[in-house]
């Protein structure tokens, strides 16, 4: 499977698409206004501690305190070890480096301790963000620092090493186990100190024992220099912050048939080309400068997607249809047949609709960034071996999916529910804002729910106070349903409050919106 990046930069928000075999599939943006912060590193400060959440909030120098849980603080412990229950999340930064192995973390797993015992009020701390702020929520920090590169990952705090499960050569993983074990020091003679852990990712896989080293080397020496440039300031203070998002893109996209990289920004080309040069000289040829007279989000249909990407009806090409709704709790995916009649009986319709439906959700997934709790109506099936085939397509189709995902069996009410990691706000949450008019719920009172509204607050207001007129403000919609349907009301209810009442258009009011004004 070929894939493509597309970037497109502008002065204030850079835009990257990543399209496979001519079909998007997800976008990343980044905003000056609200840069990204996974990966960054800081130096912070205790501001709360939590005990009944095993928690506490430290200070990193943004808007909002960030979130530091007891499992993701360091022990310490000789040698030191991971977390217990967060290994996954950190050594999988990004979505896109592999797990340790299982046997090796069950041995360094130790018991959990007390958040009271691990940190207390005005401590100083060097954290890394391994969660962007969410809505209300700042940011998810961890004490059990990664730098990652091309091909391998660096953890100072831990000593052990893992390979990419996707090296499936025994003899090339226990090589690359070797020479990350020995850079490390963790065969080393006695009173050598270790000088932390290494994951060896998928790229590394036949490389030279040098060029391995070399990634090693330079991990090394930049941690070295962030944790004096740690040293030498007071919290809160950032240490290190993350490449750029095209970067950052291109170091996290060398496991993928990445064929090429078009970038539509001068300044941007050059930038990316001498990092490239650097670090990746094999992939310069496929960087490319595009120069075209048409945007090139345009150009390749990616605007017209973005936008279909925002509503809620996701079309089916069989003529069913998804129905996909965010809401604070969870995100439901509900799946219609829709136009569909299929050609030779219910079953196998409804089993066609839901194979294509589950490859529809699995773009969807990565395309709108959806995460946390996911719950998928598919339409009911009676057949066990349709449900098994459903559900092994939908795993399939998440398996080029980069972010940790889990998929539950089919419910006893006919549901599947999934959890899909999540690090960075849904698509829908960086470009769109909820509703002026309904606030985010979706619906609106109708014009005769308003007026008979306003239509008690009249009496409430000619009971309280005495005046000689009384003007009522309101939508044009809402005034119109006055004058006409409600006319007849107007006038009986002057009648029995014996005050007169005039009705205005108010262009800048909305539906719900009005006034009583005593006059």
């Amino acid at each position: 499977m070929s894939t493509e990046l597309l970037v497109n930069v502008t002065p204030r928000e850079t835009r990257i698409a990543m399209v496979e075999n001519g079909v998007l599939q997800e976008i990343f943006l980044d905003r000056a206004s609200c840069r990204g912060l996974v990966s960054n590193i800081y130096r912070g400060r205790v501001s709360r501690v939590l005990p009944g959440m095993q928690a506490a909030f430290v200070d990193i120098g943004l808007d909002r305190a960030a979130f530091l849980h007891a499992s993701d603080i360091s022990q310490p412990s000789k040698p030191p070890v991971p977390p217990p229950e967060d290994k996954t999340e950190f050594t999988c930064r990004d979505n896109r480096l592999e797990k340790l192995e299982k046997e090796e973390a069950e041995e360094r797993r130790p018991a959990p301790a007390d958040i009271a015992e691990l940190v207390h009020d005005g401590q100083e701390l060097l954290v890394q963000v391994i969660k962007d702020p969410l809505g209300t929520k700042g940011a998810r920090l961890t004490t059990q620092i990664s730098l990652p590169s091309r091909y391998v990952v660096y953890m100072p705090y831990m000593n052990t090493v893992g390979v990419s499960q996707r090296i499936e050569d025994e003899a090339e993983r226990q090589r690359l186990r070797n020479l990350a074990r020995g850079f490390a020091h963790l065969d080393g003679d006695e009173g050598e100190n270790p000088r932390g852990g290494f994951i060896i990712r998928t790229a590394a896989e036949g490389l030279s024992e040098w060029a391995v080293r070399a990634d090693m080397e330079f991990l090394y020496k930049l941690w070295e220099s962030l944790r004096h440039n740690a040293n030498g300031h007071a919290a809160p203070h950032m240490v290190y912050e993350d490449l750029p998002l095209v970067m950052r893109t291109l170091r996290e996209s060398v496991s993928t048939e990445l064929e090429r990289v078009r970038i539509d920004s001068a300044e941007s080309y050059r930038r990316v080309s001498e990092f490239v040069e650097r670090f990746m000289p094999e992939l310069l040829p496929r960087v490319e400068h595009y120069v075209g007279e048409r945007p090139i989000f345009e150009m390749y249909g990616i605007e017209d997607e973005l936008q279909r990407a925002l509503e809620r009806k996701v079309p089916l090409k069989s003529g069913g249809h998804l129905v996909i709704d965010q809401t604070e709790a969870m995100t439901t995916i509900d799946v219609n047949t829709g136009a569909f009649v299929g050609r030779r009986n219910l079953e196998e319709t409804i089993f066609k609709t839901n194979l294509e439906a589950s490859q529809a959700i699995a773009r969807q997934l990565r395309l709108r960034n959806l995460g946390g709790i996911i719950i998928i109506d598919f339409i009911d099936m009676c057949s066990e071996e349709h449900k098994r085939q459903v559900l092994r397509g939908l795993e399939k189709h998440l398996e080029r999916d980069h972010t940790k995902s889990y998929i539950s069996e089919v419910s006893s009410l006919g549901l599947v529910q999934m959890t899909r990691k999540r690090t960075r706000e849904s698509l829908e949450h960086v470009l769109c804002e909820s509703c002026p008019v309904c606030n985010g719920r979706g619906s609106v009172k109708t014009a005769e729910t308003v007026c008979y509204e306003i239509f008690r607050e009249i009496i409430r207001e000619a009971r309280q106070y005495e005046a000689e007129k009384l003007l009522v403000l309101a939508s044009h919609t809402v005034v119109d349903r006055l004058l006409e349907d409600e006319s007849a009301n107007i006038a009986e209810l002057e009648s029995f409050i014996q005050v007169p009442i005039e009705i205005q258009v108010e262009t800048m009011y909305g539906q719900e919106q009005y006034d009583v004004v005593l006059m």
